[in-house]
């Protein structure tokens, strides 16, 4: 588990005392980024996909890993990235082992750990390079992996018939499969179209499990990547 740090807000000089939060490992084992005692705190100001995740290696069994960076919210309004040491630090892409373990879910309390979640749950399926979509859907956040594209929609509303054939129509402009997350659920049309087009649904629930929603992924979650 990671100590705690103080960290100064640049902005306003305010000392909040901060613990990474821990992340389940393949193994089971909880993981923690390694922060920096001595390091300054820097306000983020714009955000970037590859700014995002940090490479961590999970002392248990030794794989390396992306999760979040860390950050803490200022009463100010300034958003801090909290640093990290140097060895937690870069890129943790590396190839999946041969058997899935038991997936260990993210909470999900923001729209950001929505992403997370879905994020968490493609590489346990065995995608990797997962990282934010060029292409941004008409609604929530698009995400991809090698030869898939996902689209997560953290919304308080069902995801609509327009939503999965959006999400189906750039897929197929990428040749690439795809998978719809959603918070809330998805209209009956929307389930019906999806059938169709092959689009596997999943409902994330708040414990940040993905909940099959049609065959399409029902079979997904039983298979995984191929």
């Amino acid at each position: 588990m990671s100590e705690s740090v103080s960290v100064r807000c640049p902005a306003c000089r305010r000392e909040h005392l901060y613990e990474a939060p821990a992340y389940p490992c393949q193994c089971g084992a909880p993981v923690a980024p390694a922060l920096d005692p001595d390091g300054a705190a820097t306000a983020v100001v714009h955000r970037a996909w590859d700014d995002e995740w940090i490479g961590v290696r999970c002392a248990a069994c030794g794989r390396r890993s992306e999760w979040p960076r860390p950050e803490v919210g200022c009463p100010c309004g300034t958003l801090l990235r909290v640093p990290v040491a140097r060895a937690d630090t870069g890129s943790a892409r590396q190839k999946a082992p041969a058997a899935r373990r038991v997936f260990q879910p993210v909470t999900i309390r923001t729209a950001r750990d929505a992403v997370t979640a879905a994020a968490v749950y493609l590489r346990w399926l065995g995608y990797r390079d997962i990282r934010r979509a060029d292409q941004r859907p008409p609604t929530g956040i698009g995400i991809a992996a090698h030869g898939l594209l996902a689209q997560v929609d953290p919304t308080v509303r069902p995801a609509s018939l327009r939503d999965v054939e959006c999400l189906w129509l750039t897929a197929m402009t990428e040749s690439a499969a795809c998978v719809y997350f959603s918070l809330s659920g998805y209209a009956p049309e929307a389930r019906t179209r999806a059938d169709t087009l092959g689009v596997p649904l999943f409902v994330l629930d708040l414990t940040g499990t993905p909940q099959p929603v049609n065959s399409l992924a029902d079979e997904l979650d039983a298979t995984g990547a191929r």
